[in-house]
């Protein structure tokens, strides 16, 4: 079927919502835009979708969300009884139809007779993996973009153990929801027969409350917060988003009581029109914080993307102005802070392991290895993280400490299994605490990480491959790029490539199996110089996400060598 094809049968169906039917006709009048929406399926990548919010195989709509659902009730309908009664938990974000889609997805499930937990109002992305492991359900959906751009709308589902469903699992939804017959009339049921059926319970403050108290056992040191936390002055944003619903009573639990929430942020607005895009990575989402931040005096403020599992901040530098840290190095100075205390306290333990994605900052690895304490590298996702705690609890061999990686995703207990904002914001107090004890600002503590182990930056960019043939130009450039094997980038001697697609470690003596690593489309090359870069191919966007970590005796010279490596790698990705 063609793009035009399957366009016209979408204006000839009934069943779309006004809203569609008027953006069909309105944006139909381009046949570019046709192309691009009806062209193709939408990508579903790890274990979910994500794009644009409008009509089309290609977007995220009612059609893209109840197709995918359908193939979701056919898993579980091929698992057994028992998958169909432990069901499904169903959270959603603060976006335009992110309620729309949980209510469709429950009616859905509902309909072939699957238990449904549907959360009462929006809820942040880690409290739904959390619900998954506390009301024992066979998998979570979760409604959301994250940090994307109001336009973009997504969808998530989760498996049993709160992670992100397992590929095998993740395979047989795709490939069923593909094969559904007629994906413009998937039968659902009305709620109020669910209801009635004790089919569909609503969920809300009793899985707060218990997620509540799962977060108030993740700071460390309460002597220390006792004594030291009335000292900091926090700013706190919610970004428009689900953070809103949780942040007031998780602060405060911990000792955290001195705190003001940004009030043109505390507004729950699909258009986050207080941001160009609602990403904690962007300065220009600190600009309303950092004006009350000035207003109180404060000298951090922490901010949650919409869904609320990553986490960003800023602090305030000794000129007066603030700096947005990146996710690498507000891992940084937990990572030091978490092993500082360990060690003045006598607990600290060569068991103790941190986990992080091969695409992360590799200092935080270089404090671990000066106290002593075990490391392990991942594929990016963090269920790849929840994987290596899955293990360290099966086998024993090792404690978990912590997980990160560099897109402002952290975790510090394992009550859920994917980032967890909450978990970051009440570590990263008790680091402010904690430098705030010995007279220092947080500003002041990367400066002394830094002057004791070199300096670090690390820097992310998305190499953008828009339309419908941008998985075929980045599927190209990784082809190209394995059959090259560069032998030098930015005038540096490669001296290791990790492949991870051919689990090969390539060098100039030879090549090598790695091991313990699942294929996936990544390449890594470590140059003579330190510095690492790695191309990875998204899975939920059309992009090549290309990253640089470099090393030198100041941040500026560490910056400058990072700029100067992506301009090399911006040249031999065209």
């Amino acid at each position: 079927m063609t793009a035009r094809q399957a366009y016209e049968n979408w204006l000839k169906a009934d069943k779309l919502p006004d809203y569609l039917q008027r953006q069909l006709k309105e944006l139909g009048q381009d046949p570019a835009w046709v192309d691009d929406a009806f062209g193709t399926d939408i990508n579903f990548g790890t274990a979910g979708m994500r794009g644009l919010l409008e009509p089309g195989t290609n977007r995220i709509n009612v059609v893209a969300v109840g197709r995918v659902t359908e193939g979701l009730a056919q898993l579980i309908e091929k698992e057994g009884q028992e998958a169909k009664e432990k069901g499904v938990v169903i959270s959603f974000d603060s976006r335009y139809h992110s309620e729309d889609f949980a209510k469709l997805s429950a009616q859905i499930l509902g309909h072939h007779g699957i238990k449904v937990y549907l959360f009462d109002g929006l809820r942040p992305t880690p409290e739904l993996s959390f619900a998954i492991r506390h009301l024992g359900t066979f998998a979570g959906i979760m409604v959301t973009a994250s940090h994307n751009a109001k336009q973009y709308n997504g969808y998530k589902i989760y498996g049993a153990d709160g992670g992100q469903m397992p590929p095998e699992h993740a395979a047989v939804v795709e490939k069923a929801a593909l094969e559904v017959e007629n994906q413009l009339a998937i039968p659902v049921s009305p709620i109020e027969e669910l209801r009635a059926k004790k089919i569909l319970q609503l969920v809300g403050e009793d899985v707060d409350e218990a997620y509540l108290e799962a977060l108030d056992t993740i700071n460390v040191n309460h002597d220390l917060i006792k004594e030291t936390a009335d000292k900091l002055k926090i700013v706190y944003t919610p970004v428009h988003g689900t953070g809103k619903v949780i942040y007031d009573r998780a602060f405060r639990q911990g000792g955290f009581k001195n705190f003001t929430v940004v009030p043109s942020q505390a507004i729950i607005d699909p258009e986050f029109p207080t941001t160009i895009k609602p990403n904690p990575e962007y300065r220009q989402v600190f600009d309303e914080g950092v004006k009350v931040a000035d207003k109180v005096g404060a000298d951090i403020i922490v901010a949650t993307d919409p869904d609320a599992d990553r986490l960003g901040a800023a602090v305030r530098t000794p000129n007066g102005d603030f700096q947005v840290l990146t996710g690498n190095q507000i891992a940084t100075l937990i990572s030091n802070y978490l092993l500082t205390n360990l060690k003045n306290s006598g607990k600290l333990d060569s068991s103790y392991e941190i986990i992080t994605s091969v695409v992360s900052s590799a200092l935080p690895f270089k404090i671990a290895k000066s106290f002593g304490i075990q490391t392990k590298y991942v594929l990016t996702g963090f269920k790849y993280i929840g994987e290596e705690i899955d293990r360290l609890h099966k086998t024993g061999d090792g404690q978990f400490l912590m997980g990160f990686e560099e897109s402002y995703g952290f975790l510090f207990k394992t009550f859920n299994r994917d980032k967890d904002a909450m978990q970051g914001a009440l570590m990263f107090f008790e680091v402010a605490a904690y430098y705030a004890s010995r007279n220092m600002s947080v500003f002041d503590g990367l400066q002394e990480i830094w002057n004791k182990y070199g300096a670090s930056c690390e820097i992310t960019k998305a190499i953008e491959m828009p339309g419908l043939d941008g998985q075929k130009r980045m599927a190209k450039v990784m082809e190209n790029l394995r059959k090259e094997q560069l032998q030098e980038i930015n005038g540096h001697k490669v001296i290791k490539i990790e492949d991870f697609e051919l689990a090969k470690e390539i060098t100039p003596a030879g090549e090598k199996d790695m091991l313990g690593f699942p294929k996936s489309n990544v390449l890594k090359y470590f140059l003579d110089d330190e510095t690492w870069v790695a191309l990875r191919p998204s899975g939920t966007e059309p992009v090549i996400k290309a990253y640089v970590g470099t090393n030198a005796e100041t941040y500026a010279k560490a910056e400058e060598k990072c700029k100067a490596y992506h301009e090399a790698i911006a040249k031999f990705t065209k």
